[in-house]
């Protein structure tokens, strides 16, 4: 069969040191090239050519020869050869590229010329700084938004009666957990709600009890515009709490168990909270609050405990109706604290069931299947959760705190189809034995979508290899919500990937003066979506830029046009006046296999500014040395991204929801 041959030639306005810069680095052709979704360097090289592996639908490798710095590259695959020369002409650089399939004619090769000139074409704008166009519109029509929720099964046309019973209840109540709630109440009142380790609630038995509870928090004076501190771990009575502020109009600020109580307190105070409703294993906040801010309980320490809870006044409180408040109240969310202290985040209300229709757009929920929300529900993840599940009319199984087994075993009795956790709950499942998660059936579990950190790609690799082709990741915050989702093909093909801006969504990358950057540049990151949040509470807001909104992270779009987030503005490191981002550092560091977690900082250097400093955590029995460490880093990545500093450590600093407290490194370690 004779192979066949295509050659170009194409002039650039750019020197060709300059485009070598480029051509002459294969880990970014991803950014530049459609159809390559990764291009990384392998630790075996052979003759005078680095080896790498790459992924352009399939995975394969290739050994890259540099005959001559600045002049000539050539690419050498099993089943193709490429060659690329620059040679300087007036006014710029010709780039000649030759391409040998030798597999004999391919009826793609119209289309990989194509994909060629475009790369050329945006290795050019890169250079010469041209602005990235900007992505399709993603405005979807009313039409698009009801095929993806008939799809999903929110909406059933073949059940009008059903359908027209809950949008009335939408309709008194507006999109709120008391609405959403109760319409679901009048359409399936006997499906199962909520299930925690005590006991099972229907979405009928749920509706009457928060009207009961909103009768109880009437009598301590919680109304319409009160403000309610929540501190609890995920339990129906917690689910009850927020559903019933919801009936009476009240704001509830959902408090992060993790966080030390006086800084709870401290929040109560500073916003006025009118009450505290928390799980008594909390009761020493008590001491921390004045006597005019009473308590309720919503969880018992143990079987011995012979204080009232919420349970108990729940059964005491005569049937009742609740009347619609004037106003919705709101949730309030706390940020993460991963770079400074957490602070109370204003959730919008959704306007419709249609909101849920973004994350319906790539995450395939199934509406009446349950789900189990291991991730805190105090998180924007976890009330992401109860508000998708609310438009789902699923059951939601609440396990007040993870366990990996348990885990395991509540899926196999409930017969979840889907897993909301965070990253480290997926790592400590891939910890059991494979002899003990053999022992569950999961045959209904289709979905485990993770967000709440991020998504090594390695722990994401490793994890669809044990539980299949299941893993969802979302990438968001507080204060955006949602920005991009990554399914399992995504998260094959571009190891690290967040994914693409789901329907309804758009996602820019803009440059310091605000304007968008070249194609394949890195910038910051600015998300529009229908649930942008409403500023924090102490008033300070984000910067807001045509609509879209400022995330604090840095990223950059590929020629897929997927997202790869490298870390926060305010974790960029600078070293000897180059700009490193830690999130590819930390990805080259867990591919080493004794590395079970990593974490990169800059610390302070006299020579130059800031250093690098990697926090290693081996995997149990692993051994590893600083010098083996920087060689790997050093044989794929640029000189400066090479930690100086390197500590292993028995683990890394997390908060409640699996992120690292990078700054608590800087701080806790010295050298």
């Amino acid at each position: 069969m004779e192979p066949e041959l295509l050659e170009l030639t194409v002039t650039v306005p750019h020197s060709p040191a300059a485009v070598w810069t480029i051509v002459g680095s294969p880990h970014l052709y991803p950014r530049f090239v459609r159809g390559i979704t990764s291009c990384e360097p392998v630790s075996e090289a052979t003759g005078r050519g680095a080896r790498y592996r790459y992924r352009a639908g399939g995975e394969g490798e290739a050994e890259i020869f540099v005959h001559r710095r600045d002049e000539q590259l050539a690419w050498s695959g099993r089943q193709h050869r490429m060659s690329v020369v620059l040679r300087p002409v007036p006014g710029g650089c010709a780039l000649t590229i030759l391409l040998t399939l030798l597999d004999g004619r391919s009826p793609a090769m119209p289309r990989i010329r194509q994909r060629i000139l475009d790369a050329v074409a945006a290795i050019s704008d890169h250079l010469g700084g041209v602005p990235a166009a900007d992505p399709p519109s993603s405005r979807p029509s009313k039409r698009e938004f009801a095929r993806i929720l008939v799809k999903a099964g929110v909406l059933t046309p073949a059940q009008p009666a059903g359908t027209l019973r809950q949008l009335r209840s939408v309709g008194r109540w507006g999109s709120t957990l008391a609405g959403g709630y109760e319409a679901v109440a009048r359409r399936a009142p006997d499906s199962l709600a909520l299930c925690d380790e005590r006991s099972e609630r229907t979405f009928g038995e749920l509706d009457d009890r928060t009207s009961r509870l909103a009768a109880v928090l009437e009598r301590h004076d919680v109304t319409a515009g009160s403000r309610v501190l929540l501190m609890c771990r995920n339990h129906n009575a917690m689910v009850e709490a927020m559903i019933a502020c919801s009936k009476l109009g009240a704001d509830v600020a959902l408090m992060n168990t993790g966080l030390a109580l006086g800084q709870v307190a401290e929040f109560a105070l500073r916003h006025g909270s009118r009450l505290v409703l928390a799980d008594a294993e909390f009761a020493a906040l008590r001491r921390r609050l004045p006597p005019e801010v009473p308590q309720l309980w919503t969880w018992p320490p143990g079987d011995g405990w012979h204080g009232a809870t919420i349970e108990d006044l729940i059964e005491a409180q005569p049937p009742t109706r609740i009347a619609p408040p004037a106003e919705p109240g709101r949730l309030v969310v706390l940020t993460s604290g991963t770079s400074g202290p957490p602070k109370g985040a204003r959730r919008p209300t959704p306007n419709n069931v249609a909101d849920a229709a973004a994350v319906l757009s790539e995450i395939p929920l199934r509406a009446g299947e349950p789900i189990l929300v291991a991730a805190p529900l105090f998180h924007t993840w976890g009330l992401a959760a109860l508000q998708l599940g609310m438009a789902l009319r699923a059951g939601l199984v609440l396990p007040r705190r993870f366990d990996p087994e348990a885990t395991l075993a509540m899926i196999e009795r409930q017969r979840c189809t889907a897993l909301f956790a965070v990253p480290t709950m997926l790592r400590r499942l891939l910890d059991l034995p494979e002899r003990t998660r053999a022992r569950y059936d999961l045959s209904s579990l289709r979905v485990v979508a993770s967000s709440g950190a991020g998504l090594p790609g390695r722990l994401g690799e490793e994890f669809m290899d044990a539980f299949g082709d299941i893993l969802y990741n979302l990438y968001g915050s507080t204060e955006v919500s949602w920005a991009a989702i990554a399914g399992p093909r995504d998260l094959r093909a571009a190891r690290g990937t967040a994914g693409r801006a789901p329907i309804g969504t758009v996602i820019r990358v803009l440059d310091r003066a605000g304007a968008p950057v070249p194609p394949g540049a890195t910038g910051r990151l600015y998300v529009g979506n229908r649930l942008l949040f409403d500023g924090y509470t102490d008033g300070e807001q984000l910067d807001v830029r045509d609509g879209l909104m400022d995330t604090g992270d840095r990223g950059y779009v590929d020629a897929n046009g997927l997202l790869f987030v490298q870390g926060r503005e305010d974790e960029m490191i600078v070293s000897g006046g180059e700009n490193v981002a830690p999130a590819p550092v930390e990805e080259v560091l867990l591919a080493l296999p004794e590395v079970r977690e990593a974490a990169v900082v800059g610390v302070q250097d006299a020579k130059y500014g800031q250093r690098l400093a990697a926090y290693l955590v081996l995997a149990p029995g692993a051994q590893l040395d600083e010098d083996t460490v920087r060689s790997h880093v050093r044989e794929r990545l640029a000189r400066f991204a090479v930690p100086r500093d390197v500590v292993f450590v028995e683990e890394l600093p997390r908060n409640a929801t699996g992120k690292v407290v990078k700054r608590a490194l800087r701080r806790n370690y010295r050298w």
